[in-house]
Protein backbone atom coordinates (compact mmCIF):
# COMPACT_ATOMS: atom_id res chain seq x y z
CA UNK A 1 0.00 0.00 0.00
CA UNK A 2 1.05 3.38 -1.03
CA UNK A 3 2.11 5.70 1.89
CA UNK A 4 -0.65 8.29 2.68
CA UNK A 5 0.48 11.49 0.56
CA UNK A 6 1.82 14.70 2.47
CA UNK A 7 -0.67 16.71 0.66
CA UNK A 8 -4.13 15.73 -0.73
CA UNK A 9 -5.90 18.37 -2.87
CA UNK A 10 -8.48 20.05 -1.65
CA UNK A 11 -12.41 18.97 -1.55
CA UNK A 12 -14.36 21.63 -3.50
CA UNK A 13 -17.51 21.43 -5.83
CA UNK A 14 -15.61 22.61 -9.08
CA UNK A 15 -13.16 21.26 -11.11
CA UNK A 16 -9.90 21.30 -9.49
CA UNK A 17 -7.65 21.00 -12.73
CA UNK A 18 -8.10 21.90 -16.54
CA UNK A 19 -8.54 20.14 -19.19
CA UNK A 20 -5.73 20.69 -21.92
CA UNK A 21 -6.82 17.84 -23.96
CA UNK A 22 -10.54 16.14 -23.93
CA UNK A 23 -10.54 12.31 -24.29
CA UNK A 24 -14.41 11.53 -23.58
CA UNK A 25 -17.34 13.38 -23.86
CA UNK A 26 -20.86 12.03 -21.93
CA UNK A 27 -23.64 12.77 -19.65
CA UNK A 28 -24.94 11.35 -16.20
CA UNK A 29 -28.32 11.69 -15.46
CA UNK A 30 -30.66 10.93 -12.96
CA UNK A 31 -28.41 9.59 -10.48
CA UNK A 32 -28.77 8.08 -7.65
CA UNK A 33 -26.15 8.32 -4.75
CA UNK A 34 -26.17 5.21 -1.67
CA UNK A 35 -22.83 5.62 0.67
CA UNK A 36 -22.47 3.42 3.16
CA UNK A 37 -19.11 3.59 5.66
CA UNK A 38 -16.42 0.89 4.95
CA UNK A 39 -13.02 -0.30 6.65
CA UNK A 40 -10.50 1.23 5.15
CA UNK A 41 -8.53 -1.90 6.07
CA UNK A 42 -11.14 -3.84 3.56
CA UNK A 43 -10.77 -1.01 0.65
CA UNK A 44 -6.69 -0.61 0.18
CA UNK A 45 -6.32 -4.41 -0.81
CA UNK A 46 -9.15 -3.71 -4.08
CA UNK A 47 -7.02 -0.30 -5.09
CA UNK A 48 -5.02 0.13 -8.18
CA UNK A 49 -1.07 0.37 -6.95
CA UNK A 50 0.40 3.60 -5.83
CA UNK A 51 -3.20 4.73 -4.33
CA UNK A 52 -4.80 4.48 -0.81
CA UNK A 53 -8.38 4.84 0.94
CA UNK A 54 -9.24 8.37 0.57
CA UNK A 55 -10.65 9.51 4.14
CA UNK A 56 -13.29 12.04 5.71
CA UNK A 57 -13.27 12.18 9.50
CA UNK A 58 -10.83 8.92 9.47
CA UNK A 59 -13.66 7.05 7.31
CA UNK A 60 -14.04 5.62 4.06
CA UNK A 61 -16.69 4.88 2.04
CA UNK A 62 -18.43 2.52 -0.55
CA UNK A 63 -20.91 4.07 -3.26
CA UNK A 64 -23.55 2.12 -5.09
CA UNK A 65 -24.15 4.67 -7.60
CA UNK A 66 -27.21 4.56 -10.48
CA UNK A 67 -28.06 6.48 -13.64
CA UNK A 68 -28.89 6.69 -17.04
CA UNK A 69 -25.71 7.26 -19.70
CA UNK A 70 -26.49 9.44 -22.21
CA UNK A 71 -24.38 10.61 -25.81
CA UNK A 72 -21.01 8.90 -25.04
CA UNK A 73 -18.29 10.50 -26.94
CA UNK A 74 -15.02 10.64 -28.50
CA UNK A 75 -12.69 13.50 -28.71
CA UNK A 76 -15.17 16.08 -28.71
CA UNK A 77 -17.12 14.50 -31.21
CA UNK A 78 -21.24 14.51 -31.13
CA UNK A 79 -22.33 11.71 -28.55
CA UNK A 80 -23.50 8.16 -30.00
CA UNK A 81 -27.69 8.31 -29.71
CA UNK A 82 -28.03 4.46 -29.42
CA UNK A 83 -24.89 2.64 -28.30
CA UNK A 84 -24.06 5.58 -26.48
CA UNK A 85 -26.99 5.76 -23.94
CA UNK A 86 -27.71 3.11 -21.91
CA UNK A 87 -28.11 2.54 -17.93
CA UNK A 88 -25.40 2.21 -15.83
CA UNK A 89 -24.95 0.98 -11.88
CA UNK A 90 -21.49 1.15 -10.33
CA UNK A 91 -19.80 0.21 -7.59
CA UNK A 92 -17.25 2.92 -6.46
CA UNK A 93 -14.74 3.30 -3.81
CA UNK A 94 -11.96 6.57 -2.71
CA UNK A 95 -8.93 6.64 -3.37
CA UNK A 96 -5.78 9.05 -2.89
CA UNK A 97 -2.57 8.95 -4.81
CA UNK A 98 1.20 10.12 -3.98
CA UNK A 99 0.50 13.25 -5.90
CA UNK A 100 -2.78 13.82 -3.69
CA UNK A 101 -5.04 13.29 -6.94
CA UNK A 102 -8.40 12.63 -5.25
CA UNK A 103 -10.32 10.16 -7.25
CA UNK A 104 -12.88 7.16 -7.51
CA UNK A 105 -11.97 3.18 -8.26
CA UNK A 106 -14.59 1.28 -9.90
CA UNK A 107 -15.09 -2.29 -8.45
CA UNK A 108 -17.99 -3.23 -11.15
CA UNK A 109 -19.30 -0.92 -13.65
CA UNK A 110 -23.06 -2.33 -14.81
CA UNK A 111 -24.59 -1.51 -18.46
CA UNK A 112 -26.82 -2.68 -20.86
CA UNK A 113 -25.30 -2.36 -23.98
CA UNK A 114 -23.03 -5.26 -24.77
CA UNK A 115 -21.01 -3.43 -27.35
CA UNK A 116 -19.87 -0.66 -25.20
CA UNK A 117 -18.99 -3.06 -22.17
CA UNK A 118 -17.05 -5.59 -24.95
CA UNK A 119 -15.41 -2.10 -25.70
CA UNK A 120 -14.54 -1.25 -22.06
CA UNK A 121 -13.46 -4.08 -20.76
CA UNK A 122 -10.99 -5.18 -24.12
CA UNK A 123 -9.50 -1.84 -24.57
CA UNK A 124 -9.40 -0.01 -21.06
CA UNK A 125 -10.02 -3.00 -18.55
CA UNK A 126 -12.50 -1.75 -17.06
CA UNK A 127 -14.66 -4.06 -14.67
CA UNK A 128 -17.55 -3.53 -16.93
CA UNK A 129 -20.35 -5.66 -16.51
CA UNK A 130 -23.41 -6.37 -19.11
CA UNK A 131 -26.77 -6.56 -17.41
CA UNK A 132 -30.59 -6.69 -17.95
CA UNK A 133 -31.17 -3.01 -16.39
CA UNK A 134 -34.04 -0.37 -16.12
CA UNK A 135 -35.11 3.25 -15.37
CA UNK A 136 -38.44 4.30 -14.74
CA UNK A 137 -39.77 7.09 -13.15
CA UNK A 138 -43.41 7.89 -11.81
CA UNK A 139 -43.87 11.57 -10.39
CA UNK A 140 -40.86 12.01 -7.98
CA UNK A 141 -40.02 8.65 -7.60
CA UNK A 142 -37.33 6.75 -9.24
CA UNK A 143 -36.70 2.96 -9.68
CA UNK A 144 -33.45 1.63 -10.92
CA UNK A 145 -32.89 -2.64 -11.59
CA UNK A 146 -30.16 -4.15 -12.45
CA UNK A 147 -29.53 -8.23 -13.15
CA UNK A 148 -26.12 -9.15 -14.61
CA UNK A 149 -25.46 -11.47 -17.64
CA UNK A 150 -21.55 -11.69 -18.71
CA UNK A 151 -19.49 -12.03 -16.95
CA UNK A 152 -20.97 -13.93 -14.08
CA UNK A 153 -21.97 -14.45 -11.19
CA UNK A 154 -24.91 -14.43 -13.54
CA UNK A 155 -28.44 -13.29 -12.03
CA UNK A 156 -26.31 -10.59 -9.05
CA UNK A 157 -29.04 -8.01 -8.86
CA UNK A 158 -29.42 -4.64 -7.14
CA UNK A 159 -32.52 -2.56 -7.04
CA UNK A 160 -32.90 0.72 -5.89
CA UNK A 161 -36.08 3.06 -5.28
CA UNK A 162 -36.12 6.30 -3.81
CA UNK A 163 -38.29 9.65 -3.79
CA UNK A 164 -36.68 13.03 -4.86
CA UNK A 165 -36.77 15.72 -2.54
CA UNK A 166 -35.77 19.02 -2.30
CA UNK A 167 -32.86 21.03 -3.31
CA UNK A 168 -29.54 21.40 -1.62
CA UNK A 169 -28.48 24.63 -1.42
CA UNK A 170 -25.28 24.12 0.59
CA UNK A 171 -24.13 20.61 0.57
CA UNK A 172 -21.76 19.36 3.21
CA UNK A 173 -18.10 18.70 3.19
CA UNK A 174 -18.60 15.28 3.60
CA UNK A 175 -21.33 15.52 0.51
CA UNK A 176 -19.16 17.08 -1.60
CA UNK A 177 -16.40 14.53 -0.90
CA UNK A 178 -18.51 11.77 -1.97
CA UNK A 179 -19.72 12.97 -5.06
CA UNK A 180 -17.56 15.90 -6.24
CA UNK A 181 -14.42 13.25 -7.27
CA UNK A 182 -12.06 14.47 -10.24
CA UNK A 183 -10.82 11.48 -11.98
CA UNK A 184 -10.49 7.77 -11.83
CA UNK A 185 -7.53 5.61 -11.15
CA UNK A 186 -7.18 2.78 -12.26
CA UNK A 187 -4.77 -0.13 -13.99
CA UNK A 188 -4.67 -0.15 -17.40
CA UNK A 189 -2.90 -3.17 -18.65
CA UNK A 190 -0.60 -3.72 -15.63
CA UNK A 191 0.31 -0.23 -14.97
CA UNK A 192 -1.56 2.42 -12.94
CA UNK A 193 -3.21 5.60 -14.09
CA UNK A 194 -4.99 8.58 -13.15
CA UNK A 195 -8.46 9.65 -15.87
CA UNK A 196 -9.37 12.90 -15.03
CA UNK A 197 -12.51 14.71 -15.57
CA UNK A 198 -14.51 17.49 -15.06
CA UNK A 199 -17.96 18.93 -15.16
CA UNK A 200 -20.27 21.22 -13.61
CA UNK A 201 -21.27 21.48 -9.91
CA UNK A 202 -23.72 18.84 -8.79
CA UNK A 203 -27.02 20.24 -8.39
CA UNK A 204 -27.89 17.59 -5.49
CA UNK A 205 -31.23 17.39 -3.96
CA UNK A 206 -32.24 15.23 -1.05
CA UNK A 207 -34.30 11.61 -1.45
CA UNK A 208 -35.93 9.51 0.38
CA UNK A 209 -35.15 5.76 0.29
CA UNK A 210 -37.78 3.98 0.05
CA UNK A 211 -36.04 0.51 -1.08
CA UNK A 212 -32.64 -1.42 -1.60
CA UNK A 213 -31.79 -4.84 -2.61
CA UNK A 214 -28.30 -4.78 -3.68
CA UNK A 215 -25.70 -7.88 -4.08
CA UNK A 216 -23.10 -5.70 -6.36
CA UNK A 217 -21.14 -4.14 -3.64
CA UNK A 218 -20.60 -7.84 -1.89
CA UNK A 219 -19.83 -9.42 -5.29
CA UNK A 220 -17.13 -6.69 -5.98
CA UNK A 221 -15.28 -8.19 -2.99
CA UNK A 222 -16.56 -5.88 -0.11
CA UNK A 223 -18.44 -6.81 2.88
CA UNK A 224 -22.20 -6.69 2.17
CA UNK A 225 -22.96 -3.18 4.31
CA UNK A 226 -24.90 -3.90 7.77
CA UNK A 227 -27.82 -1.52 7.73
CA UNK A 228 -29.23 1.24 5.53
CA UNK A 229 -26.76 3.81 3.87
CA UNK A 230 -25.39 6.86 5.45
CA UNK A 231 -26.09 8.72 2.79
CA UNK A 232 -28.81 8.91 -0.21
CA UNK A 233 -28.77 11.72 -2.75
CA UNK A 234 -30.17 12.48 -6.04
CA UNK A 235 -29.34 14.79 -8.88
CA UNK A 236 -30.53 15.25 -12.13
CA UNK A 237 -27.21 15.22 -13.68
CA UNK A 238 -24.31 16.77 -15.39
CA UNK A 239 -22.03 17.22 -18.76
CA UNK A 240 -18.90 15.24 -18.06
CA UNK A 241 -15.41 15.68 -20.10
CA UNK A 242 -12.80 13.43 -19.52
CA UNK A 243 -8.95 14.18 -19.92
CA UNK A 244 -6.00 11.97 -20.75
CA UNK A 245 -4.70 9.35 -18.72
CA UNK A 246 -1.94 10.37 -16.62
CA UNK A 247 0.62 8.33 -15.89
CA UNK A 248 2.22 7.19 -12.88
CA UNK A 249 0.64 7.48 -9.68
CA UNK A 250 3.37 6.24 -8.13
CA UNK A 251 6.71 7.74 -8.47
CA UNK A 252 7.60 11.04 -8.62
Amino acid sequence: MAPTPPSVEAITPDPVRRLSHTLLTQSWLDVAFLHWAADPADVAPLLPAGTVPDLYEDRTYVGLVAFRMRGVGWFGLPGIPYFGTFPETNVRLYSVDRHGRRAVVFRSLEASRLLPVAIARVFFQLPYCWARMEVTRKADTLSYRTRRRLPGPRGTHSRIALRVGGRIEEPTALEHFLTARWGMHHTFFGRSGHLPNIHPRWPLHRAELLHVEDELIAAAGLPTPAGPPLSVLYSPGVSVRFGRLVRPVAGT
